[in-house]
């Protein structure tokens, strides 16, 4: 039986990485989601012996949580070599060897190019000791939902059909799901939307370049895009998703993830009929019963 094509090139994407590194990053939108990352473990009240970097495309996450001093010691999996002793990995095959070795894994902006999400999930939660936390943000489905309608408009009108020219990414309501398959305890997923402007279309493209983010579907399009396609869905996005002042707006849906690996100390769902308080008496409120009614046969 032949397996299905990956969705995502994994070799692409640290192509495409490695090349926004060279040409200068485009932090901005890594830099947003490291301070929320940042200020999500602040809620947390522990601190994190080592803790572990997924594929994060710069170190900006590792530095910053050492410098809390929240955490001790960040071993950081980089999608492309880079100074300061960091180990080259893909999120999808871990290199511990299943050790549970980790207090805390994070990951900003790397898991939306993941082939096998539950498969990364399953390894991060074997890596964590018990009770050690796994928090991540990552691109969700409506990331870029303009440029996607705009491209999507344009190849049909100038050459007869679409192909994907940008990536499908995540949906919230399947991750709480992937982490419990995963075994992790205490899931919590959310999402975040953050719009950013541009004076045109091109702007948010070199933007995208610069992040390492254009087309790594497996199966997209080899041929070159053609002009006439790129000026039409340009028209079409200056068109449709203009606001008064003829700045275009532009989607990023940052995903979050948060759970822990299982551990006796944590708080368990009651069995059900166990509560030992009525929800009357909590409430301040009369009790009213109704009788069953049972449908003839």
């Amino acid at each position: 039986m032949n397996e299905s094509a990956p969705l995502f090139d994994p070799a692409l994407v640290r192509r495409r990485i490695a090349r926004a590194r060279r040409s200068g990053y485009a932090g901005f939108l890594l830099e947003r989601v490291a301070e929320d990352l940042e200020d999500r473990l602040a809620a947390v009240t522990r601190s994190f012996p080592l803790g572990l970097d997924l594929g994060t495309p710069l170190p900006l996450v590792s530095e910053r949580l050492l410098q809390t001093g929240r955490v001790e010691r960040m071993i950081r999996l980089a999608p492309v070599s880079e100074p300061g002793g960091s180990m080259v990995g893909d999120p999808e095959v871990l290199p511990f060897g299943g050790h549970a070795g980790f207090d805390l894994a994070v990951s900003a902006l790397a898991l939306q190019h993941v082939n096998d999400l539950p498969g990364a999930l399953l390894q991060v939660r074997r890596a964590l000791k018990p009770d050690g936390l796994f928090l991540a943000g990552l691109l969700g489905g409506a990331t870029l939902t303009e440029l996607r309608q705009a491209f999507l408009q344009a190849e049909s009108e100038t050459e007869g059909g679409a192909s994907p020219r940008v990536a499908p990414f995540a949906e919230l309501r399947d991750l709480g799901g992937l982490l419990q398959r995963a075994g992790f305890a205490l899931p919590v997923v959310d999402a975040d939307t953050i719009t950013v402007r541009y004076g045109d279309p091109f702007s948010l493209m070199r933007d995208l370049r610069a992040m390492g983010l254009t087309n790594a579907l497996h199966d997209r399009r080899r041929a070159p895009l053609r002009r006439a396609t790129l000026m039409r869905a340009a028209a079409i996005y200056a068109e449709r998703f203009s606001d008064p002042d003829g700045r275009l707006r532009a989607t990023f849906e940052i995903l979050w993830l948060s759970g822990w690996a299982p551990h006796e100390s944590q708080q368990k769902p009651l069995r059900p009929g166990s509560a030992k308080a009525r929800l009357a008496d909590a409430l301040g409120a009369a009790e009213h019963r109704f009788p069953i009614r049972e449908e003839p046969a």
